[in-house]
Formats: structure tokens, C-alpha cells, sequence
């Protein structure tokens, strides 16, 4: 904005006021140009991205009534699936909570335009500020409660599992050794695929205890089957002895072929690493261990 000031020769002078800036109609036909370009591409690339999900065959379904988690396959699957839909309730009715109060506070107690009077000031009551340094210390203490008792059930691993497997993780694959009741069946190892019904399959039986050791030579990879809800990091120089590469699995009573990927960034071909897991009846189980017979565990 400009006021104009007569000058005593005639001239005129421009002063610039404050509180008005002018905008170049340039710049602003730049800003529209720029917004019209990125629309579009934006759209394109959302576009782009749903598509190459929805073309993913590896993708379990997910349901709202579970959170968005796949349907589990373990006992420990439903472990996780319950501190999962927990930490869901907590966190929404903290939230409904917290919006009913800003409301409140929104409405009844802001400043009215007929008073001068500030409405009531609460920060010197005592009262209120224990009340706002207990209620949050309760809830961080009950997610810590469920969170470890939890962990500890996903952790254990008992010993006694009748089938235990042996995985190792390279780049770019998986190979997998299985032993059943003292018998040790030839190795299933994989190479790079982009389909994980090409990848190596890892057969097991359904409602079994089933007992896995990770172990790796080279980098970080990281042993995901999604319907199992939880995944276990494979990290080289770890003891064989060492509890921490091991973890412990009950089937439930399904069958079917579940896709399994490494969830760590390990290299070019990561996105390839694929393997899947067959759950099967446990005859067709026994058929298989007699039929893929490398020899007796020693």
C-alpha cells in the first residue's frame, strides 16, 4: 500500500506503509503454476503406490475387527494380537478424553466478551497437578506391566518342542534344516525370487510346538512371517549356545502357505528374499520327513 505525499517542487515521493505487503502478480501466478503441477503428480504417485500393493501376492488380508493384523497362526500370534488390540482401546479412550476436556475447557471457560473478568485459574491448584503427574505415570506403568509379561511368553523357549528348525540367513536367501524326533531331513535352501511360492518352503505341522534357531554369517536379516505377528532379528556372531538366537512357536489347527520375507535392509537383493510356510496335517507332516530323510540327528 502507498500513500502518496505532495513535495514543495512538485515531485512525488512514495512511502511505504507497514502492516500491508503487496504481491507481485508474477509470483503469484508462479505459486498457482507450481500448485497445478504438483497436484497431479501427487495423484500419480498415491495412484502408482496403491497399485503396487494391491499387485503384491505376498500381502496377508487385515481386518479392522483385528486391527489391521493378519489372521495368527500361533498361540503367540494371539498373544500379541490381544496386547495389540489393548494398546489400541488405551490409546482411544485417552484420546476421546483428552478432545472431550479441550472441548470443555473450549467452551465454558474462555473469556467472555461482556466480562473483563479472566475465568478461573487452576495452575497453582494442587489437587489437579497431582491428578495430571498420576494419572499418566499409572498408564505408562500398566503398558510396561502387560508389555514385559508379554514379551517373557514370546521369549520362552521350553526345549522340549518336538520339531526344531534351523534357520540361517545369507544374502540373499534362506536355508532351512529341520529335525523331527531324532531324524534330520536334507537342507531347503533358496535363492533371490520375486514370487514367494518360488522361494524355499519350510513345511511344519499344525497344532505342534515348533522350536527356531537363527543364525547368519554375513549381515543383519531379520525372520518375518507376517501371520506369526512378531518377527526375530538373525544377527551374526551370536553363540549357537546363546538363547537369544532362538525362539518358540505353537501351531494352531490351520493349514495353508504363508508368505515369510526378511524385514531388514541387508542388501540389493533384500526385496527377493522371500520363503513361505506350509502348515499341513501331521500325517502329510511324517510323509514328508520320511520322504526328505537326510539321516539321523547325531
Amino acid at each position: 500500500m502507498h500513500q502518496e505525499i505532495r513535495a514543495p517542487r512538485g515531485k512525488t515521493l512514495g512511502l511505504h506503509l507497514w502492516g500491508r505487503r503487496s504481491v507481485s502478480p508474477t509470483r503469484r501466478t508462479t505459486r498457482r503454476s507450481l500448485a497445478r503441477r504438483r497436484v497431479p503428480r501427487a495423484a500419480a504417485l498415491a495412484l502408482l503406490l496403491a497399485t503396487a500393493t494391491a499387485c503384491a501376492n505376498d500381502v496377508p488380508e487385515a481386518k479392522w475387527s483385528r486391527g489391521l493384523l493378519p489372521d495368527h497362526v500361533t498361540e503367540q500370534g494371539g498373544v500379541v494380537q490381544s496386547l495389540w488390540n489393548g494398546a489400541w482401546i488405551a490409546a482411544l479412550a485417552t484420546g476421546a478424553v483428552v478432545i472431550v476436556l479441550i472441548l470443555w475447557a473450549s467452551i465454558f471457560h474462555r473469556k467472555r466478551r461482556a466480562k473483563a473478568d479472566l475465568p478461573p485459574q487452576v495452575r497453582y491448584n494442587l489437587p489437579i497437578e497431582i491428578l495430571y503427574t498420576v494419572i499418566p505415570l499409572v498408564m505408562v506403568s500398566v503398558f510396561f506391566f502387560f508389555t514385559a509379561r508379554d514379551s517373557e511368553t514370546l521369549t520362552k523357549v521350553s526345549g522340549d518342542a518336538p520339531v526344531k528348525v534351523k534357520v540361517e540367513a545369507f544374502q540373499w536367501s534362506w536355508r532351512f534344516t529341520t529335525t523331527y524326533k531324532g531324524k534330520t531331513i536334507e537342507p531347503v535352501a533358496g535363492v533371490p525370487v520375486s514370487d514367494y511360492n518360488q522361494g524355499p518352503q519350510l513345511v511344519l505341522p499344525k497344532k505342534t510346538k515348533v522350536e527356531f534357531d537363527l543364525s547368519t554369517d554375513d549381515v543383519i536379516h531379520s525372520f518375518w512371517v507376517p501371520e506369526f505377528l512378531f518377527k526375530r532379528d538373525v544377527i551374526p556372531g551370536i553363540p549357537e549356545d546363546n538363547p537369544g538366537r532362538k525362539f518358540e512357536i505353537t501351531t494352531l489347527d490351520k493349514t495353508g502357505t504363508f508368505a515369510g520375507r526378511c524385514a531388514e535392509l541387508c542388501g540389493v537383493d533384500h526385496s527377493r528374499m522371500l520363503f513361505s510356510v506350509k502348515l499341513v496335517d501331521q500325517t502329510e507332516f511324517e510323509q514328508y520327513i520320511a520322504t526328505h530323510q537326510a539321516g539321523s540327528a547325531q
